[in-house]
Parts: structure tokens; C-alpha cells; sequence
């Protein structure tokens, strides 16, 4: 039995289901063991027969079944032509029922309902037409069978329970009642194994349906850049995408029902009343790797079918570089509102301060001034120079001239700059450092990037008075260039207002010497970043795009 079952597991190669298959012999099987049972018991005991040639015959038809059933189990395995396979196990049990009822007495047999089942298993497998054909020939069998036994033409043996004389009027209504009952059977058999069918096929493609729902919203989830975590209603985290993980460095697994305000104290989605709905709030938060980041974040419910609140969905995302660039586009609007304000003013003060100048210097070339009087034509002319100084400055960050770009070698206008600075009474007390390799092209303005790196040097020299140094740096792999000194830094309420003109906070200096080293970036479409140094100083990097492609701009000269 054991073997049986191994091998009706074994898996078929055809169109049926293997499932189908194993379930319709093993069922047959038991089926046709306990009526072959229960037929040698009845006539064992029920007529108290010892060996008569009835119980002989059930033997030989015992030992058959067994040597069908076993035949058809080892073929299981390699059958091809299924459909063959099982229209030959429905003929095998039609000629088996209707042995059974000719062993046990013909029209007084008992096991006449043999053939419902083979009806109802051929219907399992088989279409309508072949299910009538099933009934048909169980109603043959049996009628022929009976009219045999009636006529007398069967083949009696002795000791056999088949009775001789049988009534016409029985044969009759015997006939019509099973034929009836063979033809019902096949009739709603039909139509419940096709609504069985049609249920299978609807449900099949639900389950695809909903499979394919699955891995869509599995792959939604994996891929939007946005943050997404579920809250229960008791506030703990039971889901965490992989944006979500990226975000906040954060695993699912040392996430998963913890609390929301443990480890984002600052969203405000979940109080001692339940839920709160967000649309749109900002708030701080530090990663597990101690990173700085704004996030915004809203929250929605999540219900069943029937209504009821499951949890709290909670989208987030990192905010932090659009705050950046929102920062730098204020600051890049406020400055070009100054920048179109000063520069009309600074023309109109540079006429009547020019002839201020002027005036006072074709007075000191009179005779008749007293020493004091001098000294004070002195000072004006001195001012005058230097306001015009001044607005020449401003005018230089207002209105910088068009770029005029070439292929530079920064490496090269770097090695330049610091041999300048190096003979300078102000560069004196300080460590001039060189932190790049080789050389490096870009496509620049050599002099306006040059007068960028300028202002920068003299900023980092004013805030190291005392001595300190002063680090130029290339990182290629960045296309930038950065100036850091070790000074006492910036503090982080002032790094947003220190490109604003005039604003400073040294006792002497214009406050143009970082605007205008920004607004040469921007004309390079750069962009000039404000961080710690290394030292405990300020680090201002500038970062121009690429370098255009080869042949396509002019080559400077050495």
C-alpha cells in the first residue's frame, strides 16, 4: 500500500492535474475495496456460504481490481495520451460493476448504483457529450445484462445466487428506475462540474489577479524614493520600505514594533487619543550615523473593507538639499535685487564724487591753504579715492564683464596665486599649503576665477591676524577647488548671509570681497558650498562644471 501511495505521488507530465489523477485511483481504489469487501462478507456470513462458486467469483474479481490497480499505478508515471489513459479505467469499471451485479444476482443485486459513480468520476475529467455517452452505456450494460437474465441466456454456474425466473413487470421497472437514475446523474454532474470548473478558472484568475497586484504594489514599495513606514494603533512601526532605510539608516529589522516616538520623536502623527492626520509638516531629524536632515512627512489611514482603522501610513522624504538650493535661490534673488539697486546708485555717486575729488585737489594746488586746511583737502581726496575704490568693487560684482573662457589649467593659476601671496606683507605669518597634484583643466575665466581665489586667500588672511594656514586644495573627481584656513570659523546663524554685499563682520573691510567671489561662480554656473574645516577653520569650495568636450573651446597659451 505504501508503494501505492509513492507512486500515485509521483508527478504526471499531462494537461490533467496531477492532483486529479492521484485523487480519482486512490478514491477508485478504496471504492472498489470496500464493496469487493462488503459483497464477500454478505455472501460469507449474510447466506452462509462456505466457498460456494459466488464467493470464488468475487475472489477472481478481487484479484483482478488488485491487479488493475496496481498495473495502472505503475503506468501512471510515463502515461502520454491521458485522455486514452482514463477512458480505459472507465471501461474497466463499467465491466467490473456489471460483473459484480451479475455475481450477486442480477436484478436482485444490490450494487446496481456502481455505475452513479463511474458516471460521476468519468464527469470529473470528461466533457458532456462523453458523460452522456458514460450513462448510455452503464444503461446498456444493465438492461442487456437484465434481459439476458430474463430470457435465460446467461451462463449459470452452480451454487450461483442469479435467479432464473424473473418477473417481466420487474425487469421492466427495474430498468426504467437505474436507466433514470444514469442519465439524472450524468445530467447534474454536467453542470456542477461545469460550475465547478468556471468557479476554478474565476478563482485561478483572481489569485493571478491579486499574485500580480502583490508584486506590483512589492515593487512600488522597493523602488519610490519616498519614505514609507505603517503604524498600529498602538504606535508601534510594523512595515519600512527600503527608501524608508535609506532615509533615516535605519534596518526594518531594528525598527519593527518599536515605537514611532522613539525613534522619530519630532512627527507629530500619533498623541494619547490616537491618530493625527498631517498633510504637510517639516521637522528635525539625526540618522543613526549622526547626519543632520530635515524631513517632510504626512500620514493617512488605512482601512479594511468593513471601514475599521487598521493603522497610520506615514510617507516621509529627506528635504534637506531642497532646503539648500531653496536657501540659495533666496539669497541669489535678494542679491540680484541689490545687485540692479546698487549698481544705478553707484553710477549716480561716481559723477559728483569724481568732481568732489576733483575740486579738492585744484584747491591743494593753491597757496593761500593754512597746514590745517591742507591736510583736510588731504583727507577728502584720500576718501574720495577710496570710495571710488569702493564702487569700483561693487560695480565689478554688480556688472561682472562676460566671461571670456578658455581651457586653464587650475593647477598652474593656483601654483601663481600662491607665489603672489607668499611675497605679500599680509600672507606673512601665515603656512601657505598646497594640497593637489599634477595639473587640472577646467573651462574658466582665468582672471575672474583668479580674482575668486583672491578674495577668498585675503578673507582667510583678515580672520588669521595671529597666524595660522592657509590650504588650497583641487579634487578632481568633483571638478572643484577649495580654500581652507584653520582659523576660528563661521558660525553656522551666519553662513546664510555671508555672499550678502556689505555684510561683514570684521571692523574694516567693504563686505563685497564674498559677493563677488560669488557672483563669479554663478556666472560660471557653479556654486560656492560653506563648510567646517579640517582644522577647526572655514573650507569654501567652488565647484564649475565639467570640461566641455575637446576641440570645442580655445586652449590657454603657457
Amino acid at each position: 500500500m505504501r508503494k501505492l501511495l509513492e507512486i500515485l505521488r509521483r508527478p504526471h507530465p499531462n494537461r490533467v492535474a496531477r492532483s486529479q489523477l492521484r485523487w480519482y485511483l486512490l478514491v477508485r481504489a478504496l471504492i472498489i475495496a470496500l464493496f469487493l469487501l462488503g459483497a464477500v462478507v454478505y455472501q460469507w456470513y449474510g447466506r452462509g456460504l462456505a466457498l460456494s462458486p459466488v464467493l470464488l467469483a468475487l475472489y477472481l474479481i478481487g484479484g483482478l481490481c488488485a491487479a488493475q490497480i496496481g498495473l495502472s499505478a505503475l503506468l501512471l508515471p510515463h502515461v502520454r495520451r491521458t485522455r486514452l489513459f482514463i477512458q480505459g479505467q472507465v471501461v474497466w469499471d463499467l465491466l467490473l460493476a456489471t460483473a459484480l451485479i451479475y455475481v450477486t444476482g442480477g436484478i436482485e443485486s444490490l450494487f446496481s448504483f456502481l455505475y452513479i459513480f463511474v458516471i460521476i468520476g468519468a464527469s470529473l475529467f470528461f466533457a458532456r457529450r462523453d458523460i452522456l455517452f458514460v450513462a448510455s452505456a452503464s444503461a446498456i450494460l444493465y438492461g442487456s445484462l437484465l434481459d439476458l437474465q430474463y430470457y435465460g441466456y446467461l451462463p449459470f454456474f452452480g451454487g450461483s445466487g442469479l435467479s432464473q425466473r424473473v418477473d417481466g413487470n420487474a425487469v421492466f421497472y427495474s430498468v426504467f428506475v437505474n436507466v433514470l437514475a444514469f442519465f439524472c446523474t450524468a445530467l447534474f454532474s454536467t453542470i456542477l462540474v461545469d460550475r465547478l470548473r468556471r468557479s476554478e478558472a474565476a478563482l485561478e484568475k483572481r489569485e493571478i489577479d491579486f499574485e500580480e497586484l502583490e508584486n506590483l504594489n512589492r515593487t512600488i514599495l522597493a523602488n519610490v524614493t519616498s519614505g514609507l513606514m505603517i503604524i498600529n494603533p498602538e504606535g508601534r512601526i510594523r512595515s519600512f520600505n527600503q527608501a524608508a532605510g535609506r532615509i533615516s539608516g535605519l534596518s526594518l529589522s531594528e525598527v519593527y514594533n518599536r515605537s514611532l516616538s522613539e525613534l522619530f520623536p519630532d512627527f507629530q502623527v500619533f498623541d494619547e487619543r490616537g491618530f493625527l492626520l498631517v498633510n504637510r509638516r517639516e521637522c528635525p531629524f539625526v540618522t543613526s550615523d549622526g547626519r543632520s536632515l530635515t524631513l517632510g512627512y504626512a500620514s493617512s489611514l488605512m482601512r479594511d473593507s468593513q471601514g475599521k482603522v487598521l493603522g497610520l501610513l506615514v510617507a516621509f522624504q529627506d528635504l534637506s538639499e531642497f532646503k539648500l538650493l531653496e536657501e540659495q535661490l533666496k539669497r541669489a534673488d535678494r542679491l540680484a535685487a541689490v545687485g540692479r539697486l546698487a549698481s544705478g546708485m553707484a553710477h549716480e555717486i561716481r559723477n559728483p564724487l569724481a568732481s568732489i575729488s576733483g575740486s579738492a585737489q585744484l584747491l591743494l594746488e593753491g597757496r593761500h591753504l593754512t597746514e590745517a586746511e591742507q591736510r583736510l583737502m588731504k583727507i577728502i581726496v584720500k576718501e574720495a579715492q577710496r570710495l571710488n575704490v569702493l564702487l569700483t568693487d561693487f560695480l565689478v560684482y554688480a556688472r561682472p564683464r562676460p566671461a571670456q573662457r578658455l581651457m586653464v589649467d587650475v593647477a598652474r593659476l593656483v601654483d601663481e596665486l600662491i607665489a603672489v601671496l607668499a611675497g605679500d606683507q599680509r600672507f606673512s605669518g601665515l603656512r601657505l599649503v598646497r594640497a593637489y597634484s599634477g595639473p587640472f583643466r577646467l573651462v574658466v575665466d582665468r582672471q575672474q576665477l583668479r580674482q575668486a581665489l583672491w578674495n577668498l586667500a585675503i578673507n582667510a588672511a583678515e580672520v588669521m591676524s595671529e597666524g595660522g594656514t592657509l590650504t588650497f586644495g583641487i579634487l578632481p573627481e568633483e571638478s572643484a577647488i577649495y580654500v581652507e584656513d584653520s582659523g576660528p570659523g563661521i558660525a553656522e546663524e551666519l553662513r546664510g548671509r555671508i555672499f550678502e554685499p556689505f555684510f561683514t563682520t570684521k571692523d574694516k573691510g567693504s563686505g563685497l570681497g564674498l559677493a563677488t567671489v560669488h557672483a563669479i561662480v554663478e556666472g560660471h554656473s557653479g556654486e560656492v558650498r560653506v563648510e567646517p574645516g579640517a582644522a577647526g577653520g572655514t573650507r569654501f569650495t567652488i565647484r564649475l562644471p565639467q570640461r566641455s568636450e575637446p576641440g570645442s573651446v580655445t586652449e590657454e597659451r603657457p
